[in-house]
């Protein structure tokens, strides 16, 4: 792929059923439980991806033994019990959150000496302070090589006793997810108590889901307090990764603005994932909305209407919801997502700045944007800041809109490889 795209304009409405690969936030997650139970479990639909690969890669330098069918999206994990097998081992995380977070918190586990280093925003902006400050609280001994609470890190360990912990989970749910999935491995458990308001709820019911599929329990205070007793083990399974909502979101986004039918298979209403209800914020806009017994399907509708919406629980769709919102009938204001600015690049900022490209009128807030819809898209090349969701969110204006360019296309290998393929079959 080249590395400028250029978007071809649908003047037709879209009818398709669509399979979008794994869920990122399941894969990741069950790739590491998998890896501190005892026994081979088999994890079947898994995506591979760029942040996937970062955690199949420091799973094996870490001593786990992974029978990896790509052919057949499947991954077979030797468990290690809750134990790391290696003393010692340099691991590049790229641009992951999900992995950099979560095996930070895996190597405290170990004994021995743990290197990590990352991308640029790694280095420089992704926040990870909060969650260095809740094992140090523990005991566990990190170093900032920069002396900037940021990549490089060396963790230090000497094992994990457990106990209680303050945690302040209010840039990234990523922070309490990390430190859940260790905790049942510890001698004493994890009694987390958030010291502020939780984002992403749903991510954290996806993490209790998984926990819950590989046989521990955690006790859940209104998601202000957590507590896992400690000394137990996650028991091997045969799990099933379903896909990706926050994947799907783009092509239920296209049957809105081109008046299609969208179905994805596989996709169910009642999954964890928080991204599954954007349908649900298409439907107030205007679309209908059906459950299928094996997917969801989403029609756009003659009215294509904007809205006012708290997008915090569902905030990776608010890029998608940002880029098609000019083709709305009335205004479209998006708040609470302040945290979406610590993500791969300060996303809030990034929406402004490539939307304005396009001609659209758009208010940045400190938590949010508001949208005016326009007559006509001005042609434009759109940078993604090397973040996958930015280039898929913005490859929607194009299929309504010639001369949208997007730049660097191959960032949406993090997540999603085969997007722009996909794209093209649908005649973009």
């Amino acid at each position: 792929m080249s590395d400028t795209i250029e978007i071809q304009p649908i003047s037709k409405p879209i009818v398709a059923s669509i399979d979008v690969p794994g869920s990122k936030s399941y894969t990741n997650r069950a790739l590491l439980i998998a890896a501190l139970a005892e026994g081979q479990s088999e994890l079947s639909g898994i995506l591979f991806s760029d942040d996937t690969e970062r955690m199949l890669d420091s799973l094996r330098k870490l001593g786990t033994y992974l029978e990896i069918d790509r052919l057949n999206h499947l991954v077979r994990v030797n468990g290690n019990s809750g134990r790391i097998p290696v003393s010692e081992a340099n691991l590049d995380i790229g641009n992951s959150g999900t992995a950099s977070r979560s095996l930070v918190c895996y190597t405290a586990l170990g004994n021995g000496t743990y290197r990590f280093d990352g991308a640029s925003p790694m280095r420089k902006s992704r926040p990870i302070a909060d969650l260095l400050d809740a094992l140090q609280q523990l005991g566990v001994l990190i170093t900032s090589e920069q002396n900037n609470q940021r990549f490089p890190l060396v963790v230090s360990a000497n094992g994990l006793d457990g106990g209680p912990v303050k945690l302040d989970a209010s840039k990234s749910s990523q922070f309490l997810t990390a430190l859940l999935m260790v905790a049942p491995v510890t001698k004493k458990g994890l009694q987390i108590e958030l010291t502020d308001k939780l984002i992403s709820q749903p991510y954290i019911d996806i993490t209790l889901s998984i926990m819950n599929q590989f046989g521990v329990e955690v006790t859940n205070n209104d998601y202000c307090h957590f507590s896992v007793d400690g000394g137990q083990s996650y028991s091997s399974q045969s799990y099933e990764i379903e896909p990706d909502a926050s994947s799907a979101s783009y092509f239920f986004a296209l049957a809105a603005i081109t008046r299609g039918q969208v179905t994805v298979k596989h996709l169910d209403i009642n999954s964890a994932q928080g991204d599954v209800q954007f349908v649900r914020v298409l439907e107030e806009m205007g679309c209908s909305v059906q459950c299928l017994s094996d997917g969801i399907q989403v029609t756009g509708g003659d009215s294509f209407k904007g809205i006012n919406i708290d997008m915090n629980s569902i905030s990776d769709t608010s890029l998608t919801l940002a880029a098609i919102a000019p083709f709305a009938k009335s205004q479209t204001t998006i708040r609470n997502i302040k945290h979406i600015r610590w993500q791969e690049t300060d996303r809030l900022t990034a929406m402004v700045t490539e939307l304005r490209k396009l001609g659209v009128t758009v208010v940045e807030f400190d938590d949010g944007l508001q949208i005016q819809p326009v007559d006509q898209i001005q042609p434009a090349e759109i940078e993604t800041y090397n973040d996958h969701r930015v280039a898929m969110a913005f490859s929607l204006v194009g299929v309504r809109q010639a001369g949208v360019k997007i730049k660097d296309p191959r960032c949406v290998d993090k997540t999603f490889p085969t997007y722009f393929e996909i794209l093209r079959q649908l005649g973009a």
